[in-house]
């Protein structure tokens, strides 16, 4: 190794030994700001939720997915956590399908490959909500932006009062607008692509969907989803899934990108 190279790596070296650990942490452990306390200093995840300076519910937060370990007794029926593999897990009844997709349904299932999930391409809007990756919401006055740790993606959520476009170009997040409803988020999603899954199972979601989500944040700890899908070209009738997102406190978004060093795909399908 040349004398200058030497030189150079012994002094990252050294600066390396001196810089404390903790910078190591991607503010892992770094307190969440603003948290209402109990009397015993633990978080208050009932307290009210914070509001902006207009008024309306403060969305913002970095949030999780409900589970067996913290969602308590509504997971008795063994189906709330499910909505990764299938959306649709809480409704009473089969999805209303049109024959060919309830055709599909039986080929993606049997055939789950296929997912774009596992060959790392994006999941679409709809799946934000049932990945299991934290998502951090940011929200100002004009729009909603939520970030995901699923290879560090974004969506936008436009609040300034613009209409959906009248001929959108397909995209796998599709084309948001909301506007608030008393202290209800309401956003209607259209133009996505013709081929997207809503879930592991396949449930099929086409450029003739459009998605409506209404959002609530009851308390401090707790973001409420409302998902209907009204698709006729897949689906007789619109349906309609609820679920909730519990808050993340005292961490952060890490990068996270499923194709760095992925050595899976060659051996799928064997």
């Amino acid at each position: 190794m040349p004398r200058r190279a030497c030189l150079q790596y012994a002094a990252a070296a050294l600066i390396l030994a001196a810089v404390p650990p903790a910078l190591f942490a991607q503010w892992l452990d770094y307190p969440t700001p603003a948290v209402p306390r109990t009397s015993d200093g633990k978080p208050n995840l009932s307290a009210p939720a914070p509001r902006t300076a207009d008024g309306k519910p403060d969305l913002s937060g970095m949030w999780g997915w409900e589970n067996r370990a913290n969602c308590g007794a509504r997971c008795n029926d063994g189906q709330i956590g499910r909505e990764f593999i299938n959306i649709a897990a809480t409704l009473k009844g089969p999805l209303p399908y049109q024959p060919w997709a309830a055709d599909l349904v039986k080929q993606r299932t049997a055939d789950q490959v296929k997912d774009p999930n596992v060959h790392c391409m994006p999941r679409g809007a709809p799946r934000i909500w049932t990945d299991d990756y934290y998502k951090r919401i940011i929200q100002t006055p004009e729009r909603l932006i939520i970030l995901t740790e699923r290879n560090m993606q974004y969506r936008q959520i436009f609040t300034d009062g613009r209409p959906l476009p009248v001929d959108p170009n397909p995209t796998w997040n599709g084309y948001s607008s909301g506007k608030w409803d008393g202290d209800t988020l309401v956003i209607q999603t259209i133009g996505f692509r013709d081929d997207l899954w809503l879930d592991a199972n396949g449930n099929p979601l086409t450029n003739a969907g459009k998605i409506i989500e209404k959002i609530r944040r009851p308390n401090f700890g707790t973001l409420q989803i409302e998902i209907t899908v009204d698709d006729p070209k897949s689906y007789t009738a619109p349906w309609t899934v609820q679920m909730n997102q519990p808050i993340v406190l005292d961490s952060e978004l890490l990068d996270y990108y499923c194709l760095e060093n992925e050595k899976d795909a060659q051996h799928m399908g064997k």
